[in-house]
């Protein structure tokens, strides 16, 4: 199995130095390292094809790691009526959760009820969405009375409360199960690596023949030679599908989503709440994660695509007005810890006028060249995309064909007896050798910030073990400390670039230079 391998050293070094040397083509080059171009390049190299990814920063920097941390079938989807989709995506959430037990867990919702109407609105919808589950479900929807609603959502606001709905769906770490994918990826015999950028493609005879990439740390350029290419690039999908034809049209429609992160006051127990029917048609989730509440989202149409986007005031007020409608304790500006942006890549469909109404089905495509185009979907269908991207690569290329043998894989570091409730249980099976590091030294097991439960020796790990390279790394995706208090994050950063110097021989230009970089970007995730 894929995550037997738990404590192999990555160095960059030696990627670099492997592809150096590598004469023969690839069999499939994946470009995108968020959880499209992951889950493609594990089906991939899990079907034994010769895979390489490159991602042009870090893995799941963009989308990915900026979800509403849920594994679900999406009630949304389901009140507009696109019950494959659900079903799909139900079907998928179970795979994860055996798949990825020490990432994924069951989680309560609640969906409160004012209107005598509603509750049995919402009842009769979601015991639908259990039917469509099958025997992948996670648990029952029922109804729950004024007292029961209270019971397990404290501080929901009790004026007008008849009862509610609770069901269950999942919940995740999606930049932690994106660097486990990455591991996956190596156990299975394949390569990837972050910040290399794809700049252009290669033809040979009118095909697609390869791709020129520059390494964004030292900027040497090269060329590499695959059988076939995939473009797995979320919302930048159209600008590489313009380096292969600079006439095509756009296929996506981009809408930014917020979040922010709250005390866990706010929420305290362990269901998560939500609303079905906010101002611009979404739902809208407050859920208990690592501690903190999270809570969003927003849907706002965007015109270009970003690697960071910059939540908007009245993004941030929309999520503050509508969490005070159904709390006691009403958030302002000043209790939000973290707020993020998030951009999705929806695959565009005639006759919608709302992003909000656009179905978050996955598209394949091949271009006359032969360019294969994997966009849409979401994190919960991610196997799903690779699967059926890599049935088109295979024929594209005229690879062997193997069948898929993913939705029965486990991802590595998948471990169903890890406790979720330890401070290290994001690392799963690799858990026992993050602690074996971390007690090595006396210093390794201190904390880098006292609101925070990360500890030095994980920073050593993530560096050797999860190709960490920057601060950003390692506080935004490999710990979670960006989004969950992004003033603590800056307090960590100067230990934390002193770590990393140290065990990639950094020099303390370096480190300051790492320092204020990453400062200047958490700013941007205070509510201002």
């Amino acid at each position: 199995m894929p995550h037997e391998r738990q404590q192999q050293v990555v160095r960059r070094e030696e990627i670099i130095a492997r592809l150096e040397s590598r004469s023969e083509r690839w069999d499939v080059l994946v470009i995108g390292g968020g959880a499209t171009g992951l889950g493609t390049a594990v089906e991939s190299a899990s079907r034994g094809y010769r895979t390489l990814l490159f991602e042009q920063h870090d893995f799941s920097k963009g989308t990915s790691s900026r979800s509403t941390k849920l594994i679900h079938g999406g009630v949304r989807y389901l009140q507009q009526g696109n019950i494959a989709l659900v079903t799909e995506a139900l079907h998928e959430r179970g795979l994860l959760k055996q798949n990825a037990p020490h990432l994924v867990q069951n989680r309560s919702f609640v969906v409160p009820s004012y209107d005598w109407w509603r509750g049995p609105f919402y009842g009769v919808g979601l015991k639908v969405y259990d039917l469509l589950a099958g025997r992948l479900g996670l648990g029952p929807s029922k109804f729950i009375s004024r007292d029961e609603t209270l019971g397990l959502i404290p501080n929901v606001e009790p004026d007008g409360l008849r009862g509610g709905v609770i069901y269950y769906d999942g919940q995740f770490d999606d930049s932690r199960l994106a660097v486990n994918l990455a591991q996956t990826i190596f156990d299975l015999g394949g390569t990837a690596i972050n910040y290399m950028q794809v700049t252009d493609i290669l033809k040979n005879n009118g095909r697609i023949s390869g791709a020129v990439a520059a390494d964004q740390e030292t900027g040497r350029e090269y060329k590499i030679g695959a059988r076939v290419v995939v473009n797995a690039t979320g919302i930048f999908t159209d600008m590489i599908r313009r380096m292969d034809d600079p006439g095509t049209p756009n296929m996506l429609s981009i809408s930014q989503g917020v979040h922010i992160v709250l005390d866990k006051k706010f929420l305290p127990g362990d269901s998560a709440i939500m609303v079905p029917d906010t101002d611009d048609g979404r739902v809208l989730f407050a859920v208990p994660w690592h501690g903190r509440v999270l809570v969003g989202t927003t849907d706002t149409p965007m015109k270009t695509a970003s690697l960071e986007p910059v939540p908007l005031g009245e993004e941030i007020e929309f999520i503050l007005r509508h969490a005070a409608k159904y709390m006691t304790r009403d958030p302002g500006r000043s209790d939000v810890k973290s707020v993020f942006a998030g951009l999705r890549p929806l695959a565009k469909a005639s006759r919608k006028r709302r992003t909000s109404d656009i179905s978050r089905d996955h598209v394949v495509t091949v271009s006359p060249s032969g360019l294969v185009t994997v966009t849409g979907g979401k994190w919960t269908t991610y196997r799903k995309m690779g699967e059926d991207a890599v049935d088109h690569a295979t024929l594209v290329a005229g690879l062997d064909v193997r069948p898929s043998i993913t939705a029965d894989m486990r991802v590595h570091g998948a471990a169903a007896d890890v406790d979720q409730s330890g401070d290290l249980s994001v690392y799963g099976s690799d858990a026992a050798a993050v602690l074996d590091l971390i007690s090595g030294e006396p210093v390794f097991c201190e904390r880098l910030h006292p609101e925070l439960p990360y500890r030095k020796g994980e920073v050593i790990w993530h560096v050797r073990h999860e190709m960490a390279r920057s601060v950003e790394d390692v506080l935004a995706r490999r710990t979670r400390a960006l989004f969950l208090d992004a003033g603590a994050s800056i307090e960590m950063a100067p230990a934390v670039a002193g770590l990393m110097a140290q065990e990639l021989g950094r020099d303390k230009k370096w480190e300051e230079a790492q320092v204020a970089g990453f400062t200047r970007l958490a700013r941007a995730y205070f509510a201002q």
